[in-house]
């Protein structure tokens, strides 16, 4: 057995050193509770891992089921239009041929000398007239070119107010333009209310039924509000916007110049192979560190063995080896997703287009019918991570139990102070009592050599 050494001189002895060995060998107890204290966060932590590799797994599943549900949409001439579909749509072909573009309505003002100067001299109410929408815009007296615009802007009326430099001797012009293309979103009228100011009204008056594009008029059109006007499989369709979204369901069409394109509308299976192979990458992941983790030997971690791991482990396989019923295809293999000799997953996308290509319904059937993999899959990995769920019930029982080391710790703690105490009193009193005694044998030693003179 090794032994501890304290320092004995004729000073006595050498207490706090001695101390502080009883107290190491005392405060083993808490040495323990603190290196199981350790082990039980690190657990927490890999659980914590665990947790974001299975999150990763579940986002992975939510993505093939919803790639199986989409549909996409090509145009033969993307610089006529592009498209694009969501799931509601249907599979299909289209004729398209644009005639006319959308447009929004563009005035602009004559011509000031200078966009600093103030231009009105009394206060005005301005209405602009926009689409449906009709609103007040209060221009204050004194207001410049600059000021007037900020006005309009900041008042939301359905329009954009800009000053454009033309370079002539009265450059500054005063441009709008609708926020919304279409001629139900035109700028109607802009009237100035009784009372206003007379340069205001000369500057933003505008009623197209008088007002002409013409630049010795105050508010002149410059740009018609048009509709977008094309043929789908010939029939007629107008469009506020470029961007159609009601002409066929599910389908956008982004209309870009006049001209003709067909629009195929089909299942997005590129899609699909992109997401299946997303999941077998995050599979593949939480498996590799599910088995290195339950690993024993030489490298093992904190959690080698842990029942926890094991079980979900087992859950997982028996989830894959049970093959999906309703349809053609019941096991992973059929569409290309095989397991290797380490575990893990491999995807054969040649194998899955062609199942796709053959049959569709059945590829969906297999993942997404009540009992296919992507269905019990993500109720496993809902089950995993969830609030409630296998690993946070797993950590809180750790928490518990660090909880409850440090308690104990705690206990122990009042009583190492106890003993310090009791050990630093007791040593330094028999380290006084020994001074004492080798002052009592000095004298006597003194005496005896003097011969007791």
């Amino acid at each position: 057995m090794a032994t501890n050494s304290v320092s004995s001189t004729s000073a006595g002895l050498d207490v706090p050193a001695l101390v502080a060995q009883l107290m190491s060998a005392e405060r083993r107890p808490i040495d323990t509770l603190n290196a199981k204290i350790s082990t039980s966060q690190t657990k927490i932590s890999t659980f914590g891992t665990v947790k974001g590799l299975a999150s990763d797994f579940q986002v992975a599943l939510q993505g093939l089921t919803a790639s199986l549900q989409g549909f996409s949409a090509t145009s033969s001439d993307a610089s006529v239009a592009s498209a694009s579909a969501s799931s509601t749509a249907a599979a299909g072909t289209y004729a398209l041929n644009v005639t006319a573009l959308a447009q929004t309505h563009s005035l602009a003002a004559a011509g000031q000398a200078s966009d600093t100067a103030a231009i009105s001299t009394a206060a005005s109410t301005v209405t602009f007239n926009v689409g449906a929408t009709s609103t007040n815009v209060p221009i204050a007296a004194g207001a410049t070119l600059q000021d007037i615009r900020t006005a309009i802007n900041a008042a939301n009326v359905g329009v954009t107010a800009t000053i454009i430099n033309d370079g002539s001797g009265t450059p500054f012009r005063l441009a709008l333009t609708s926020n919304a293309s279409g001629t139900s979103n035109a700028i109607s009228s802009i009237t100035i209310q009784a009372g206003g100011d007379v340069a205001v009204n000369d500057l933003l008056a505008y009623n197209p039924t008088t007002n002409v594009p013409a630049p010795a008029i105050p508010m002149a059109q410059t740009v018609a509000a048009q509709d977008a006007s094309f043929k789908l499989n010939g029939i007629q369709i107008t469009s506020a916007s470029n961007a159609v979204t009601t002409a066929v369901q599910g389908v956008t069409l982004n209309l870009s110049k006049i001209g003709t394109s067909n629009v195929t509308v089909a299942r997005d299976t590129a899609a699909v192979s992109k997401a299946a192979s997303g999941l077998v990458d995050t599979y593949n992941a939480l498996a590799s560190k599910l088995k290195s983790l339950t690993a024993y030997g030489s490298s093992a971690g904190a959690l080698a063995g842990d029942g926890t791991l094991r079980m979900m482990q087992d859950q997982l396989r028996g989830i894959l080896g049970t093959p999906a019923t309703g349809g053609t295809l019941s096991t992973l293999s059929q569409v290309g997703i095989g397991f290797q000799a380490d575990g893990t997953l491999k995807l054969d996308s040649t194998k899955l287009n062609t199942a796709m290509a053959t049959n569709f319904s059945d590829v969906t059937n297999l993942f997404s019918s009540a009992d296919g993999f992507a269905t019990r899959l993500e109720a496993w990995a809902t089950n995993v991570v969830q609030p409630t769920g296998l690993i946070d019930q797993h950590t809180a029982n750790l928490n518990t139990t660090i909880t409850s080391y440090n308690d104990q710790i705690s206990k122990l703690e009042i009583k190492m102070t106890a003993l310090q105490k009791q050990y630093t009193k007791t040593y330094t009193d028999l380290n006084t009592m020994l001074m004492s005694m080798n002052s009592t044998s000095t004298y006597l030693a003194q005496q005896f050599a003097s011969g007791g003179k």
